[in-house]
């Protein structure tokens, strides 16, 4: 049997007890004790299998309070709307020279949005940026011609959630230096928006469990029953 770390002896949480999400939030926030500034995620079960066309859940939420990351943008874009994706503060714009690069091996972005007639160059990329979530989605808003907007967007907290093949989602709510209301308008932002997406083949209880931990911190399972709308 694994021995147990010192951080992983002093955690005081009962991982089976319910908690309000106000008191998730907080015990989160106390377990952060790294050096580093961690990260407060969630996790939410969903009684869906995204195997089946009609259950997958996928979409986008602007976090009001942000996500505490410098998030780095790249577009595929060309004459006027390559300036205007610059003027936005895109950090990477190009057109085949950037899918060089990116076939090159260098990614140096997080974000990647594209206007629709640079997916013919885009779709070339679909092995490199596909298996890392970063290929341009026309229902995601990152295949548009308003690439200012989307940039913004992008660097100004919006996220990206899609369910995983059991059934789960994860993502940040924010930084454990987040005030505790900001990390709670978060956490109610994207649990509305992925109540609100919720597939048409969805049977049975939607949202089954949720918990908020930090990043090296324990899981703190919520009562799904106090949440609105789940």
């Amino acid at each position: 049997m694994a021995k147990l770390t010192k951080k992983q002896k002093a955690i005081t949480v009962d991982r089976e007890k319910l908690h309000g999400v106000d008191e998730a939030i907080a015990l989160a926030k106390s377990g952060a004790t790294s050096k580093f500034d961690e990260t407060i995620e969630i996790a939410m079960n969903l009684g869906v299998d995204p195997r089946h066309a009609d259950q997958m859940v996928r979409g986008v939420v602007t976090l009001p309070a942000g996500t505490g990351k410098t998030v780095r943008v790249g577009v595929f874009a060309k004459g006027a709307k390559a300036d205007e994706a610059r003027a936005a503060g895109a950090d990477v714009v190009g057109a085949e020279d950037l899918m060089e690069t990116v076939q090159g091996g260098t990614i140096d972005f997080d974000r990647c949005i594209a206007t629709p007639d640079m997916m013919g160059v885009v779709g070339r990329l679909g092995k490199v940026l596909g298996p890392k979530g970063l290929m341009p989605n026309p229902k995601l808003g990152t295949v548009t011609m308003n690439v200012a907007e989307a940039v913004k967007a992008a660097k100004g907290g919006q996220v990206e959630y899609r369910v995983e093949k059991t059934g789960i989602i994860h993502s940040g709510i924010g930084k454990a230096s987040f005030a505790q209301e900001d990390l709670r308008r978060n956490f109610d932002a994207l649990v509305d928006a992925v109540v609100k997406a919720k597939p048409s083949g969805a049977k049975g209880k939607y949202v089954k469990k949720i918990a908020v931990s930090s990043t090296m911190g324990a899981g703190i399972k919520v009562d799904v029953a106090e949440v609105a709308g789940a």
